[in-house]
């Protein structure tokens, strides 16, 4: 029996779906990474915007295709859609053999079976499990679906902040961070599995703790996870604003393998905004959180996004925000366009906006960090940055990788000749010659 997997969004329902792979494997079902060959096909979805949710509807669609004209059995749909969803995803589906939530991924074997064997014996009853998310076994073992050289460990599941555009506290459940043993046996686990970037993620990596030590712990376990593996690099994704502490910023300045790089969420500078959206902290904090950090951590990064088109948002307070974006210069930055989901207190606040409205003014928001990231690109030439290679490109005759200012999947490329080929997951000295709008290019000065 074939099992193929598709897996959607974010790092952490990625997760979710390396999870379910090492529960498939470990039963002994075969993986295979060809949905045509596949005698089940497991698809975890997510459903947080609109564009997501769009995502997953075609997957679902295109796998049941499969499912008509091939030999596919069966289709499983997991996830964030399946979680948000699951009272019209078997009614508007009927290809479509089992639904599990988000607090059911322990359950995928059992799925696998009820929609396999009891089929064989003439049984049509479709499979469901929504066991509750708030109680679901935090971790796992995995295989991993990154490359052999970098993951993603979760620390955290759901979320507690109730943003007021945000669906993930009710398809996700309350915060629950893991136990710190617990995560520093993974990374060990990881370790030894030859990862060399580690990049911590939960909704809220920066509560990290709050509910199980009563106190925030993040700057603790990065600390730990330093001592007790030689990974060198240690990225934090996820931050939020309001949750920076003194403690956290001495970790990032003091210890040599977390990177100096954050991720920090900030949607909006707008206090007008901020307040609507139930952000906690206002533009003032928000600004004095950046500018800290800066002062405090010599070279950091700082990636960040923003919501445009959030009811309510005035030409003044969009006026706000451009300003704000070119007088602080992040170094790396998203801009996304409200989207309007049901089950969120936003949905019905006064004050919607058009969409071209909204298409308007990410296009010039987007407009404005492009040049700031041209302008930064352009002070890299002829510096020498360690980048670590992802691969070669044998069309383009050249490799390319990431430096530390740069997290997987969401940031640039560094671009790279050398003398020889280089193999991914090694370390190399690049020096910067050419600069592009999002990329940098160079040639590889030494490998180790």
């Amino acid at each position: 029996m074939k099992i193929g997997f598709v897996s959607l969004g974010c790092p952490k329902n990625q997760l979710d779906t390396e999870v379910m792979l090492h529960e498939a494997a470990s039963a002994g079902y075969e993986i295979t990474p060809e949905e045509t060959e596949a005698d089940v096909v497991i698809i975890n979805t997510c459903g947080f915007i609109e564009n997501a949710k769009k995502e997953a509807i075609d997957n679902i669609l295109d796998i049941a295709w499969l499912k008509k004209h091939r030999s596919l059995k069966a289709i499983i749909v997991t996830g964030c859609l399946a979680e948000r969803y699951r009272e019209s995803i078997l009614e508007e589906f009927p290809e479509v053999d089992a639904v599990l939530g988000v607090g059911s991924i322990h359950n995928i074997v059992e799925a696998i079976e009820a929609v396999t064997i009891k089929k064989k014996k003439g049984s049509k009853r479709k499979y469901t499990s929504f066991e509750d998310k708030n109680t679901v076994r935090l971790g796992g073992d995995r295989i991993l679906t990154t490359p052999e050289y970098t993951a993603y460990l979760k620390i955290a599941e759901g979320c507690d902040n109730k943003c007021a555009y945000c669906a993930i506290p009710s398809i996700r459940g309350k915060f629950r961070s893991r136990e710190m043993e617990d995560i520093i046996a993974e990374a060990k686990q990881l370790e030894a599995l030859g990862v060399k970037e580690l990049n911590v993620v939960a909704q809220d990596t920066t509560r990290y703790g709050l509910d199980l030590y009563g106190s925030y712990k993040l700057a603790s376990l990065l600390h730990r996870i330093t001592e007790e593996t030689s990974i060198p690099w240690i990225r934090i994704l996820y931050c939020y604003p309001d949750k920076i502490t003194d403690e956290l910023i001495a970790e990032m300045r003091d210890n040599p393998r977390i990177l100096k790089y954050i991720d920090l969420p900030i949607q909006h500078i707008s206090d007008n905004m901020l307040k609507s959206m139930n952000r906690h902290g206002d533009g003032k904090m928000v600004r004095e959180v950046v500018a800290k950090l800066r002062r405090e951590v010599e070279g950091i990064v700082i990636r960040t996004t923003f919501i445009v088109g959030f009811p309510g948002e005035t030409e003044e307070d969009f006026r706000e925000l451009c300003e704000f974006v070119r007088e602080t210069k992040f170094d790396r930055a998203g801009v996304f366009t409200y989207s309007r989901e049901e089950d969120t207190p936003a949905y019905d606040f006064d004050g919607q906006i058009d969409e071209q409205v909204k298409q308007n003014r990410m296009d010039i928001l987007m407009g404005e960090q492009l040049e700031i990231n041209a302008e930064n690109n352009e002070k890299m030439i002829g510096k020498t940055l360690t980048v670590i290679c992802e691969d070669y490109d044998p069309v383009g005759e050249i490799h390319f990788g990431r430096s530390t200012a740069d997290a997987p999947e969401i940031d640039g490329k560094i671009y790279f000749r050398a003398e020889g080929r280089i193999a991914p997951g090694s370390f190399v000295k690049v020096k910067i010659r050419e600069a592009l709008d999002y990329d940098l290019v160079g040639r590889a000065v030494s490998e180790n």
